[in-house]
């Protein structure tokens, strides 16, 4: 088939090179022209494993190509995607749709009249009906799953896809995009427009509800003396529960969760229903941050005036260069600000997180982030700070202490080297050594 996606961006770019690998032609469309040449060149603009790869390849087969015009790509194809941002709004926690509003009045204005239009982009309850009801084309929404880091696998091989379609067409146009991630045995969930819409914020909800769940519990874990790491496997062994997201930490960042579960509240009170326990899951989420900091403190004797912290990580999570809402950067800016001189280390987001915080000092690897520290952060779980050797790392540190802000450390292992180690919600090791100034 042929498609058009509108927006590229994370998501569209993704969406874009995706449905070229199950073999259709595709456009992009974007009103960025830089943006446009990078993608054009092969370049994306952000980290995402095996996504240039597969830009490349269809770029190649001429099976993708990008372009400015609306025009264009309207005449091209009968299905177009609509991938464009909705972040939050400057004036409240609701989201902003401007640009979802503006991407469907102009493929409007081009679309061929048996076109269907495929909103992917999260949005409040509602919206589909509204730009069905003010455009004469044909609407459907199509939530996406996406987990940075595992973007392409989860266009290609998802969990699950969702249609929020009015008519048998629709519905068919979408098997068709679909047929071969359908015919590998991806289970179909075919709503109504208000179900599809509020799958993804239902999700986002849930999942942000777990992971504050656990941190909260982490905080009565510190409180009581318990152990946050062994509660969570314990309720972990419940099949009702599960184990995933029950990681205490310095909570959840990112683009997406924080902004989707003010936005969700925010518009079930319009509707009329409360969701305050969401605006308790951020509050939480937020504290997590205070937490990891007072911890950092605590390290140092009380203040960090003057100390030298390393922070490992800047993305909000691994095998990304995402940097918004990131609780690294959150943590690392805070302390700086009470007088720490903070250096970051991170394996991807340096040039992001250089950009957003120039005043932070930055290190080209976590051996030299740690040289001369007086506390160590692990903020962000990138794979190779797991792997670091903390016997050789208690020689470059000045005051070996760590803080394991994401509970992914052995802190026996840690301390059994020498370092004073912490850890939101767990006790600190009962056999610490002890720690000698440099």
């Amino acid at each position: 088939m042929r498609l058009t996606v509108i927006g590229t961006g994370y998501l569209g770019a993704t969406h874009a090179a995706c449905m070229a690998e199950l073999g259709h032609e595709v456009i992009g469309v974007d009103v960025d022209a830089d943006k446009i040449a990078a993608l054009s060149s092969g370049r994306i603009p952000f980290h995402e494993p095996g996504l240039e790869k597969l830009l490349g390849k269809h770029l190649a087969s001429g099976r993708l190509r990008f372009t400015t015009s609306y025009e264009e790509a309207a005449a091209f194809g009968q299905v177009h995607f609509v991938c464009v941002g909705t972040p939050q709004s400057y004036r409240s926690d609701a989201a902003d749709v401007r640009y979802v509003d503006a991407a469907f009045a102009e493929l409007a204005r081009h679309a061929a009249p048996d076109a269907i239009l495929v909103g992917k982009s999260t949005v409040p309850v509602g919206t589909a009906r509204r730009l069905a009801d003010a455009h004469a084309v044909e609407v459907a929404w199509n939530p996406e799953f996406l987990r940075e880091g595992f973007a392409v696998q989860d266009t290609l091989r998802p969990d699950r896809l969702v249609f929020g379609v009015e008519s048998e067409r629709a519905g068919a146009l979408l098997r068709e995009v679909y047929a071969l991630v359908l015919a590998a045995g991806t289970p179909l969930v075919s709503v109504d427009f208000p179900t599809a819409e509020l799958v993804k914020t239902a999700a986002n909800a849930f999942l942000a509800t777990k992971i504050s769940f656990i941190n909260a519990m982490a905080e009565v874990c510190e409180a009581a003396g318990g152990d946050i790491g062994k509660l969570a496997e314990a309720i972990g062994h419940d099949d009702r529960i599960g184990a995933k997201f029950l990681r205490a930490g310095v909570g959840f960042g990112g683009g997406c969760l924080p902004k989707d579960i003010r936005a969700f509240a925010h518009r079930a009170e319009e509707l009329g229903v409360s969701l305050g326990f969401l605006r308790e899951v951020d509050a939480i989420n937020m504290r997590r941050r205070d937490r990891v900091v007072e911890l950092t403190r605590e390290l140092c004797g009380g203040s960090v005036m003057g100390a030298r912290v390393s922070v490992l990580g800047a993305a909000f999570k691994p095998d990304s260069d995402d940097i918004r809402d990131s609780p690294a950067l959150n943590v690392a800016a805070r302390l700086q600000l009470d007088g720490a001189d903070v250096t970051v280390h991170d394996p991807v987001a340096m040039d992001n997180a250089r950009k957003a915080f120039p005043l932070l000092g930055y290190a080209l690897s976590a051996e030299e982030a740690i040289r001369g520290a007086d506390a160590v952060l692990h903020l962000t779980e990138w794979a190779q700070y797991g792997e670091l050797d903390p016997v050789r790392l208690t020689g470059l540190a000045r005051t070996p202490r760590l803080v394991d802000g994401r509970g992914t450390l052995d802190g026996a292992r840690w301390t059994a080297a020498g370092w004073d180690f912490r850890a939101p919600g767990r006790p600190a090791h009962p056999h610490a050594a002890v720690i000698k100034e440099r």
